[in-house]
């Protein structure tokens, strides 16, 4: 089914303008007339015309319905805490005395424990063997911390542990 256009086209309009007008107008056609006949097959095709039973297939998964449903993290776990040497990849050594003094009290020269500092075991005893080298090799006070640190910012409260003492 096609629907009658009139085309007015004025005589002062170039003839450039009209053909850019003609084409515009074909593509506009084109569209109309593919979804007339959408619109026309749609038409044709009556509700109360006996359609073929469609028929269901049946699918067996392997997965039972009432088995647990597997996953592989506990979606309610807390996230974990790295210490913060790991989480920079930072590797103590000897020779970095303001990193290592930031381990050590002010007031004692003892080293703080894992609870406090929240480091984790392995960094724990690295940073203690690194802090032992340094004392014997003269690069850190043994019985307090070098004044020059003492103004170093904190990496941790040492009156606020991290996690809970074990006794």
């Amino acid at each position: 089914m096609l629907v009658p256009v009139v085309l007015l086209t004025s005589p002062a309009l170039p003839q450039k303008s009209r053909k850019l007008r003609l084409d515009n107008l074909s593509s506009s056609l084109d569209i109309l007339e593919g979804f007339l006949s959408y619109v026309n097959k749609a038409a044709l095709v009556s509700p109360t015309v006996a359609r073929p039973a469609i028929y269901h297939k049946h699918y067996t998964t392997s997965v039972d319905n009432n088995s647990p449903i597997v996953l592989e993290e506990n979606p309610f776990a807390k996230e974990r805490v790295k210490c913060v040497l790991c989480k920079y990849g930072i590797n103590p050594d000897y020779k970095n005395v303001q990193l290592l003094s930031q381990f050590q009290s002010p007031y004692t020269g003892r080293v703080y424990g894992r609870n406090i500092t929240g480091l984790c075991k392995s960094r724990h005893e690295q940073v203690e063997r690194e802090i032992i080298k340094a004392q014997n090799a003269g690069f850190m006070p043994t019985y307090h911390k070098a004044v020059e640190f003492l103004d170093d910012p904190k990496l941790f409260d040492p009156e606020k542990a991290v996690r809970p003492h074990k006794y």
